[in-house]
């Protein structure tokens, strides 16, 4: 097992739970009750546990030995609702659990 996966798994959900918290609550909030501060409060811990999901994954990918395809598909998945745990269960867990 790559010495830097159970990081960048715990990266990978934190990154994935903020995006969701920020999605899902905060932002429906900011504009159902016209109320930023929980954007504001997401916004910045996102941000930062997202430069670092994709940094984490540059640096992993020669371990898990991954193709440029492979590595793309990882990055994309931090864009999208869910992607962090989709990578999570069929990128990381099931070839080094």
């Amino acid at each position: 097992m790559p010495k830097r996966l159970p990081v960048f798994r715990l990266i990978a959900l934190l990154e994935g739970v903020s995006y969701m918290l920020l999605l899902f609550i905060a932002t429906p909030i900011k504009y159902l009750y016209e109320d930023p501060q929980y954007v504001k409060l997401l916004g910045m811990p996102h941000g930062l546990l997202f430069i670092a999901y994709v940094v984490m994954a540059v640096l992993i990918a020669p371990d898990m030995k991954w193709s440029t395809r492979s590595l793309w598909i990882v990055l994309i998945a931090s864009v999208i609702p869910f992607g962090t745990f989709y990578i999570d269960k069929n990128y990381l867990k099931k070839k080094h659990a």
